[in-house]
């Protein structure tokens, strides 16, 4: 009966593990049900067909309430983390563009890549479409840390 009990928290522990701590390989989750499921086999072949349909119940019971306990709301609350990154990324240089600025396109804009602002060359993004490379544009708006150009020969 010991070697039973033991196949049945063997199979629940690994269940668990799979479920919670490596979800998505599957081998913990296969290892549980197969120990589960030995247990069951090893209760009806040495002890009998009563205790095999109640080892069997047993372990439909505990996977089931397994599973409710798992699915709750409650359990997933406890086991994830609430911290929010709220730092931003800082430009390693401080760039100097301001809104009006001309430079060429060093590569293809589509939609980001490189403009050269004088001595400097900077990561921007297209305001429209795609720009080729050697392509005269200005910055047109700055947020945060992105800077959008478009072709000198076109309106906003």
């Amino acid at each position: 009966m010991g070697f039973i009990i033991t196949l049945i928290l063997v199979g629940l522990v690994l269940i668990f593990a799979e479920i919670l701590i490596i979800p998505g390989v599957g081998f913990a989750g296969i290892l549980g049900l197969v120990s589960m499921g030995g247990s069951c086999y090893y209760a009806f072949d040495q002890m009998g067909t009563t205790a095999g349909a109640v080892v069997t119940a047993v372990n439909a019971v505990l996977i089931v309430a397994l599973s409710v306990w798992v699915l709750r709301a409650k359990t997933w609350k406890r086991l994830s983390l609430e911290t929010n990154i709220t730092s931003k990324a800082v430009p390693s240089e401080s760039v100097v563009v301001a809104v009006g600025d001309k430079g060429v396109t060093l590569t293809r804009l589509a939609p980001m890549g490189n403009v050269r602002f004088g001595d400097v060359s900077v990561e921007v993004k297209a305001l429209e479409g795609m720009i080729d490379p050697g392509k005269d544009v200005r910055v047109v708006l700055i947020e945060e840390n992105k800077i959008f150009v478009e072709t000198v020969g076109e309106e906003l």
